[in-house]
Parts: structure tokens; sequence; C-alpha cells
């Protein structure tokens, strides 16, 4: 097993007023050149929005797209003519493929929105553009990894253009969480959205992340009551 440890704490950050970026891999203002990805996983940004702000009309193409809201919501609109607001409990996935133009506002007028926004070089090049978007708040259970996004298509996930498995749950502290690679040679990135777990002798606190690769499962325990977002990802 090998394993590269990612500290909240030397994320990149950038505060214009109405947002308040955190930068897992180098973007926009943000450039590390030994964090630009890890695998296939190219961005991984925990955004604070301010009530009624957002980011206006952009283009994106040839990248996945995937957003998670972490409180309050945020509404998507793009040039095939999809409009939705994401909730927490709720994520939202697109296919940039061949190109796409879209705008996220926070539509709040008084709460802040905190939204995970995380991109993944796709598996397949220029495909026709699609979005999706679900709610997992009726299946989400205590103690149990819920999959969120698959390489398959099911009713029960999202679909993305890629070979990753994202999966995310809530953990009372002592609980232990084994995960088996679903796909041989991928690698896991772990984020510890809330709480402390421990992984192969590794602490991870509030926004710590760990990427693990060259392995087959991996066991991870939970020293307080902690929620993570496990994505499993090609590695090349």
């Amino acid at each position: 097993m090998k394993s590269i440890f990612y500290p909240a704490n030397e994320r990149g950050t950038n505060d214009i007023g109405w947002l308040k970026a955190n930068f897992s891999f180098s973007f926009g203002p943000y450039y590390n050149p030994d964090k630009i990805n890890f695998g296939v996983l190219r961005v991984l940004n925990d955004d604070i929005i301010a009530a009624g702000r957002g980011f206006g009309d952009h283009p994106h193409d040839n990248m996945e797209i995937i957003t998670i809201p972490l409180a309050g919501t945020l509404e998507h609109r793009d040039s095939m003519g999809n409009i939705g607001v994401i909730h927490t409990g709720e994520v939202q996935v697109m296919s940039a493929g061949t190109g796409i133009m879209h705008s996220e506002f926070n539509p709040s007028k008084t709460e802040v929105a905190n939204t995970l926004q995380i991109w993944l070089f796709p598996k397949e090049m220029n495909i026709e553009p699609r979005y999706d978007q679900k709610s997992f708040t009726d299946v989400l259970k205590l103690n149990e990894l819920t999959t969120l996004i698959s390489p398959e298509k099911s009713d029960h996930t999202l679909w993305i253009n890629q070979d990753a498995t994202f999966s995310i749950g809530d953990f009372e502290a002592g609980k232990q969480i084994k995960y088996d690679i679903k796909i041989p040679g991928n690698g896991l990135y772990i984020f510890n959205i809330e709480g402390v777990a421990q992984i192969n002798g590794q602490t991870l606190n509030k926004r710590d992340a760990i990427g693990v690769y060259d392995i087959s499962s991996l066991t991870i325990e939970a020293e307080a009551f902690t929620r993570l977002l496990i994505m499993e990802i090609p590695m090349a």
C-alpha cells in the first residue's frame, strides 16, 4: 500500500468576499506542482458561497463534474436547458463532454452555501454533454457507506463517464469501515468532511484527506463521530 497525506491546512485558499474557497489541488489562483491531481481526480474545491451570489455563465468541456452540497442550496442552469436546485443530501453530476455553458448560484437570501465541487478526467472524450441529480436522504444510514456515484447505470446511484465510485457515510466513534476495491488497480481518495478517523496509522481530522493506492482493501476507524467521502478512482 502506498499513500499520500493531504492536510487541510495545506490546501490552497482564495477569499474574494462572496466566495471563500479551499483548493485540494491546483486551481485558479492556486498552483502547487506537487498537487495537480491524484489519479483521475483533478479538482476538489471546498467552497463557501455567500447568500445570493455565485458563478455566472462559464464553459466546461471533457470533464466529469460532481457537486455535493454540505450546507445550503445551489441553483444550476446550463446551455442544455437544465434548471435545478440541489440541497444538502443531494448530489449533482455533469458530463461536460464536447462542451457546455452553465452557472451556479446560491438562491438563498440569508444562508451561505457550502459545496464540494469535484472534477474527474473522463473515461471517454467528447461525449454528448449530460446532467443529472439525485437525492440520497432516504437511503443514508448511520454507520453504513452509501454509494452515490457508480460507473454502472442504475436507478439507485448516479452515473458518470469514468470507472469511479463515490460513497459517503456517517460513523460513530469506534466504528470500523472496511472498503474493498471494486475495480482492480483503482486507488482511493478519502476526504474527511467532519470528525476524526484513523487510516493505516494516519490520523485524519476535519477536511484532511489521504490518497491510497496499490491496495485491494482498506480499513478505516472512526475515533469520533465522523463523516467520510470515499472516492474510488482510476490511477491513470
